[in-house]
């Protein structure tokens, strides 16, 4: 990459637009990317094996796109969802093991396909052009490098909606830092503020504060969401999914968000926890939340100053 520190990305007002000097940018921040996957360190867990020689770590994942499925979606949160849809893009694998995981098809049996950095590329056109509000990339982390490459084609061909890094928390804060200027709206989970419960439920001790550090860049990035004709455009967007018997740790989660983010972080405290996959033979996960349960979450983000919560009027 020669100089070009991700600081000195951040300055450069071209990154964003169709120019050559963007164009070359990005080609070495995907060059940077790629290079991680020869000694994978992609994601907090370090594997450490060589994906470009076929070599699989934690997520199973080689060096090519590998995708569930995409489409316009309207499930997710109003300001992505806006009125023609967020361009939503299912990315196969993951590097957590969420036993309780709504998409365990996609995340732990492997459901999709691995297809041509030039498809993704056009897939991601695709959805801009049926009017899409952004590009949704959902369970990114893994795929990061794939999905550079992938942006530099389609943005060379007019791809120009926000990018959407919708992911499960657990990031390397080397990789948060290379998609500065890249990435427009952040949308990590918060899963746990308890690493107890976050080994035992995700495989993931150093979940809480990985978790935190990176939310804390995304934030430094991009800053609180902004909603333009209630369509999102830019920022940090945060979901925690409230969990049974406060297994999530939520009070936890809004305290850090209020007193070291900011109390105007759009956050969505979602309610729709069910029982899936291993969850059912691990109590109390076999259950879903009660309404008090998910009424106490919000009390808690309402009582640490949050702002803006998703579907809530303060």
């Amino acid at each position: 990459m020669g100089d070009k520190s991700p600081e000195k990305r951040n300055t450069n007002p071209d990154l964003r637009r169709d120019s050559q000097p963007a164009r070359h940018i990005l080609s070495d921040i995907v060059r940077e990317a790629e290079s991680i996957l020869q000694k994978c360190e992609l994601c907090p867990r370090k594997c450490h094996v060589n994906r470009t020689a076929g070599e699989r770590g934690f997520c199973r994942t080689g060096d090519k796109p590998f995708v569930s499925s995409w489409g316009p979606h309207y499930g997710e949160e109003s300001p992505l969802v806006g009125r023609h849809g967020s361009g939503t893009i299912f990315f196969g694998n993951c590097n957590l093991g969420c036993i309780f995981c709504q998409n365990y098809t996609i995340s732990h049996f492997g459901e999709g396909e691995e297809i041509p950095f030039e498809k993704l590329a056009l897939i991601m056109l695709e959805l801009q052009n049926s009017g899409c509000h952004n590009i949704n990339l959902v369970t990114p982390t893994h795929q990061v490098p794939m999905i550079l490459r992938s942006l530099e084609t389609a943005k060379g061909k007019g791809l120009s909606v926000p990018i959407v890094y919708n992911c499960g928390g657990y990031e390397s804060l080397r990789v948060i830092k290379l998609l500065e200027g890249i990435v427009d709206i952040y949308m990590p989970d918060f899963k746990y503020s308890d690493s107890e419960m976050s080994l035992k439920y995700s495989s993931a001790g150093d979940y809480p504060d990985t978790a935190k550090a990176a939310i804390k860049e995304m934030h430094r990035q991009v800053g609180d969401l902004v909603i333009e004709n209630g369509v999102a455009k830019k920022g940090l967007l945060v979901r925690h999914l409230v969990l049974p018997e406060g297994i999530a740790g939520t009070e936890g989660v809004v305290r850090f968000i209020a007193e070291e983010i900011s109390k105007n972080t759009y956050i969505n405290i979602m309610n729709q926890y069910h029982p899936c996959f291993r969850a059912f033979e691990t109590p109390p996960l076999n259950r879903r939340i009660t309404d008090r349960e998910y009424r106490d979450a919000i009390r808690m983000a309402q009582d640490a100053g949050l702002k803006r919560i998703e579907g809530i009027d303060i």
